[in-house]
């Protein structure tokens, strides 16, 4: 079992890279969020590996890499866990996850499905699976950073929170967009009448 890979960043894409190690490349795909915060090719870099193997009989071994154990650890509580979640998904739903680790795991502990769809952007059906699956393991996944949306999340159903969001889908912008915004706006000043939430959450729009 490969536990990481260290060596040169021989090339890079939005879903794979491949990195030489004494002249051996290896191929494993990568989260769209890890890519973003890879270096330039050439560069050394450590990456923690998950193995995963496709068809029958042993088949095909594939590589899904990772910038540190917390986020290898997360995909794999994802991938062993949540019912109907292979290698792939499981990656997919990395790259909403990779919003905030910490606000994921809160969410997932409060049994917050409206903050899984709002923030996260799973659909309803995905959020409860997610929660039924993991609100009792995820626990033991350390996270690193802090809570982004933490305000908001414990006052989502605040007159001020909600009739800003309110607001700004009658603007014309999604739910999803219109809750991410306040919350930052709301992170920022917490005092902020409706009005004046809605003129400082246009600006993270």
């Amino acid at each position: 079992m490969i536990d990481y890979i260290n060596g040169i960043l021989d090339s890079k894409n939005t879903d794979s890279i491949v990195v030489d190690v004494n002249g051996v490349g290896y191929k494993m795909a990568v989260s769209v969020s890890a890519f973003e915060k890879l270096p330039a090719a050439g560069s050394s870099v450590k990456i923690y590996v998950v193995e995963a193997v496709s068809g029958m009989y042993g088949g095909v071994i594939y590589l899904y890499g990772f910038l540190s154990h917390e986020e290898r650890d997360m995909y794999v509580l994802i991938k062993d866990e949540v019912p109907g979640t292979g290698a792939k998904k499981a990656m997919e739903y990395m790259d909403k996850i990779s919003k905030s680790h910490a606000d994921f795991k809160s969410a997932v502990s409060a049994k917050n499905a409206a903050m899984l769809n709002d923030i996260f952007g799973f659909t309803k059906k995905t959020a409860d699976k997610l929660i039924a699956s993991l609100k009792d393991k995820i626990a033991s996944v350390n996270v690193s950073g802090e809570e982004k949306w933490a305000g908001v999340a414990q006052s989502s159903s605040d007159t001020v929170v909600s009739e800003a969001v309110a607001g700004l889908v009658a603007l014309g912008y999604k739910e999803s967009q219109s809750r991410n915004a306040v919350s930052k706006a709301y992170a920022e000043n917490e005092n902020l009448k409706v009005e004046d939430l809605i003129k400082k959450s246009l600006q993270h729009l």
